[in-house]
């Protein structure tokens, strides 16, 4: 190995302990971690991992890229052909778990995420993924709207199951996962009615 290319190894080891140590914290309730208590956790100093990372910006575009990346490691489609009710049930409890998975990490972000471009960057990449898969998952009962109608119930459906709604339940109104869960059934399945409703005139 090169010089070169041992400084690389080192380079890449570094960016990946401060990133792991980045998610720890967060996972231990350290809602807001300091350039500090990261370099600590990772064990490496805060010069090397401000070499390494341009800005809290920088560090914050990398963690969520890993994010993304465990959440799509927990994901498991669900199949289209199964009955629209069996496609809300599971739906409703693959999103539950994903959004418990991602509960630490979302309440850190909605504390920086006034003053981070790259914050709400991430966050509108998880929100286009639920999109995709709302409009993948239910096609068959969409396909016979219009573009525009087919559009907001698709956003509707995702508003319903992403980190805003389940804040909602979880947080503001303190129900456990199963309630709340079920509670995002109920409005999904709601507004997937709509769909089967003629266009009036």
């Amino acid at each position: 190995m090169t010089v070169t290319d041992g400084r690389v190894a080192r380079a890449e080891r570094t960016r990946h302990a401060v990133i792991e140590a980045h998610i720890a914290l967060i996972e231990a309730g350290e809602l807001k971690p300091t350039g500090a208590q990261i370099a600590a956790r990772a064990g490496v100093s805060l010069r090397a991992l401000w070499a390494n990372f341009n800005d809290l910006e920088t560090l914050f575009e990398e963690t969520g890229t890993e994010l993304l990346r465990r959440q799509d490691t927990a994901f498991a489609p669900v199949p289209v052909d199964l009955p629209l009710d069996e496609r809300i049930d599971a739906f409703c409890r693959q999103r539950a778990e994903l959004l418990e998975l991602m509960a630490p990490f979302a309440r850190a972000s909605a504390i920086r995420a006034p003053q981070s471009k790259r914050i709400q960057r991430n966050r509108l990449r998880h929100i286009a993924r639920v999109v995709n898969e709302v409009d993948e998952l239910f096609a068959a009962e969409l396909a016979a709207l219009d573009a525009s109608r087919r559009a907001t119930l698709v956003r509707s459906v995702a508003v319903a199951s992403t980190w805003a709604s389940w804040v909602a339940l979880r947080d503001v109104l303190d129900l456990p996962v199963a309630e709340a869960a079920e509670l995002m059934k109920h409005t999904v399945t709601a507004l997937l009615s709509e769909a089967r409703q003629p266009t009036s005139c």
